[in-house]
């Protein structure tokens, strides 16, 4: 079977632990894409796929599953897709990217299905139970389905009809909480409120499916800090999520939010600040069960990571030890973080080398523009992820 005539459609981003996903695109774009913080999506239309047109493209995952095991067998790897397969296929330039995608599924193993795009719940519930169903059907092997939500739309629809959308085989929502604090809420557009987050979020667990939610450090600015902090926690005490996953702000100038901070309107957090600001959130999260991540590149501090109540004081611990840091080295560190030398502070002292080349540049910098340049380096590294 060549590999260019079977394809189908995939969306432009996932979280990044559902990167060994097999990516399936149920809608397309954002049905509210006015976030100000938010750079996906922007000029592009929402629309809803049809029932026929997602099956489709499941039927095609599946024939190209189908396909490359029987490629296996054929290069004799026993129907295992390994390193032999993987090299056939992208050695090829027959093969689509649709059908190396499947094929890197099949190689990590995970079992994971995630639904593109930014809100599938969206989808009226018969036709989402529909292409659940059918997905399980073909896919028997998949061990968890997700996808993002948002809490608007998640308090529209029954805990009734959001359990017939759990049995029919979605385990778990991703919702992008950012605040819990309303006067951020509106000033970002995000066209929901603190009480709403607790009712959706609430709504999912009762169903029975798992909850991710998101916060983002940092938007609340210099001037609303504090209050986002502990506003925030304060929310998610009242839902106990499942797992709540911090992305600290970015403002690269292609979001609407830049302008905003051309304007004098909003002023961002500085790393330090942002430091003690999450500090204070982790602190005020009290009598709930969920497990906090840090994992994405922009976050300055990926070791704040741990599941509560028992990981917290560990949790402190790693935000306390950069700020006891001497600014030379704090300064060290996150240019070494946002160029992806470190993930710990423990890194600065198991390689000397690394750590003086850094420091090298820190000092050629400052000498040639001054301490802006080095931020502006900082700035232009970390922004590259968003």
């Amino acid at each position: 079977m060549n590999g260019q005539t079977l394809t189908f459609e995939q969306g432009p981003i996932r979280p990044p632990n559902e990167a060994r996903s097999l990516l399936l695109r149920f809608t397309r774009n954002c049905p509210w894409n006015q976030c100000l913080f938010c750079p996906v999506y922007k000029k592009r239309k929402f629309s809803l796929r049809t029932v026929e047109e997602i099956k489709r493209d499941i039927q095609a995952a599946r024939d190209m599953a189908n396909d490359i095991k029987a490629l296996s067998w054929k290069l004799g790897c026993r129907g295992e897709v390994d390193d032999q397969v993987i090299s056939y296929i992208f050695g090829h330039a027959d093969y689509s990217e649709s059908y190396r995608s499947v094929a890197m599924w099949m190689y990590y193993g995970t079992g994971s299905c995630f639904l593109q795009d930014a809100d599938n719940l969206v989808m009226k519930t018969a036709d989402l139970v529909e292409v659940l169903s059918f997905l399980r059907e073909k896919f028997p092997e998949i061990t968890r389905v997700t996808t993002y939500s948002r809490s608007r739309t998640v308090v529209r629809k029954s805990v009734e009809s959001l359990r017939k959308i759990r049995e029919a085989g979605l385990d778990r929502v991703h919702i992008g909480l950012e605040s819990g604090y309303d006067p951020i809420l509106k000033f970002m557009k995000k066209g929901v409120s603190a009480a709403q987050h607790i009712e959706a979020g609430r709504k999912v667990i009762e169903a029975g499916m798992e909850l991710s939610e998101y916060v983002m450090p940092g938007l609340g600015g210099q001037d609303m800090w504090r209050e986002h902090a502990i506003e925030t926690a304060k929310v998610l005490n009242q839902i106990n999520p499942h797992f709540i996953r911090l992305r600290s702000l970015r403002v690269p100038d292609r979001v609407p939010l830049y302008q905003k901070l051309k304007d004098g309107s909003f002023t961002m957090q500085t790393d330090d600040m942002l430091a003690e600001e999450i500090k204070l959130f982790i602190e005020n999260l009290d009598g709930i069960t969920s497990t906090v991540t840090s994992d994405h590149i922009m976050n300055l501090l990926e070791e704040v990571t741990g599941k509560l109540p028992e990981d917290k004081e560990k949790m402190l611990d790693v935000i306390r030890k950069y700020q006891e840091l001497p600014e030379e080295e704090r300064l060290i560190y996150r240019v070494g973080r946002r160029g992806g030398a470190y993930r710990s502070t423990d890194d600065l002292m198991r390689d000397p080398i690394t750590y003086q080349k850094i420091k090298n540049l820190i000092q050629d910098i400052q000498a040639k523009k001054g301490p802006a340049g080095v931020e502006a380096l900082i700035t232009e590294m970390v922004d590259r992820y968003v």
